[in-house]
């Protein structure tokens, strides 16, 4: 790796998508139980939308290098790693780091990618797939013949939370602007336009007495009639805050009053019930369960894409040099998928 260049996007703090900035450096080593992987495809997901705004719930202090997941090669291999992972392609939550070149990561927290994906594909399921596995399969338990509603159903985890719910048998009824209904009743969600007046009456008509399970990444007003959508013994799953996005004051507020409203709703005797979801929540099980989890659930939504149950959708290919570029078309609004940068 010697003629090889580290290259880095930083953000330096609240700027807009022309603030971030290129870092060039040395391809760092590999320690002790560590790999360094060569990325070969990361993304822009919501997350780093709101920390570019300074808005994420626990991002750290700036500056930093964003990027929440990764997909690239093991390139080296530290003492007490098998050398024979070295050239294997993997991919990885991270939090923040992805938007590099080079990577150094636990070798435990590497997973690896199956034949037949390419990095594009694969990365566009490792943050969205695992959040959107865990809350269908985890948290709400999906059966066949129940009913979902997903807001937000075009995006990034929302068109992988409605492609597994298919898959698993439910019917579906998904949120999302006008422009995107033709897409998703190609995958049998019924659409609803999100800007088209009264949300919760046209779920209402939709499904009379209530859908089994809500998936709610708008936050505010919304987690209200998700709440109030569900049928006896529904199960709402809370996990972001949207339409704070722009909103000034406390990063964590938000959050705290989606938590807080969700614990009086557990207090209900109705049968009812709610939570908020964060992947790294899982770290109470321990670190060794929470990596074997990760491993597990993203293998399980790597074999969804093979088997074709799940479209890796691919926005937008970019060079990683043109990560301000990526996010402007991220958080356009007017693509579907997962904006992927190519280092």
């Amino acid at each position: 790796m010697s003629d090889e260049r580290l290259l880095q996007v930083v953000l330096p703090g609240v700027v807009a998508p022309e603030g971030l900035q290129l870092r060039y450096g040395t391809v760092p080593q590999a320690g002790p139980g560590r790999v360094v992987v060569a990325v070969e495809a990361t993304g822009v997901s919501f997350a780093e939308q709101q920390m570019r705004r300074g808005r994420y719930y626990d991002q750290p202090r700036f500056p930093f290098v964003p990027g929440y997941d990764l997909v690239g090669r093991v390139r080296a291999t530290g003492a007490g790693v098998d050398p024979g992972l070295t050239g294997t392609r993997v991919a990885a939550l991270v939090k923040v780091g992805g938007w590099a070149s080079h990577v150094v990561l636990d070798a435990a927290d590497a997973v690896p990618v199956p034949d037949g994906l390419t990095p594009a594909e694969a990365e566009t399921v490792v943050l969205n797939g695992i959040t959107a596995w865990q809350m269908l399969h985890r948290r709400a338990r999906v059966r066949a013949g129940q009913t979902v509603l997903v807001h937000g159903a075009s995006g990034g985890v929302g068109s992988v939370l409605v492609q597994l719910a298919r898959a698993a048998g439910a019917s579906v009824i998904g949120t999302a602007s006008a422009r995107h209904h033709d897409a998703l009743r190609e995958l049998g969600v019924a659409p609803v336009d999100y800007r088209g007046g009264d949300v919760p009456a046209r779920v209402r008509e939709l499904a009379p007495g209530g859908v089994d399970a809500v998936f709610d990444h708008v936050g505010g007003r919304s987690v209200t009639d998700s709440w109030h959508l569900l049928a006896p013994g529904g199960t709402l799953i809370a996990y972001g805050s949207a339409s704070t996005r722009d909103d000034s004051g406390s990063k964590q507020w938000p959050v705290l009053r989606i938590l807080a409203r969700t614990w009086l709703w557990n207090a209900l005797p109705n049968g009812r019930r709610a939570s908020f979801y964060n992947v790294w929540a899982g770290r109470a099980l321990g670190r060794d369960r929470f990596r074997a989890r990760l491993r597990s659930d993203l293998t399980e939504v790597f074999g969804a894409v093979r088997r074709g149950e799940v479209t890796a959708r691919v926005a937008a290919r970019l060079p990683l040099a043109d990560a301000a570029e990526a996010v402007r078309l991220a958080e356009s609004g007017t693509v579907g998928g997962k904006v992927v940068l190519i280092p």
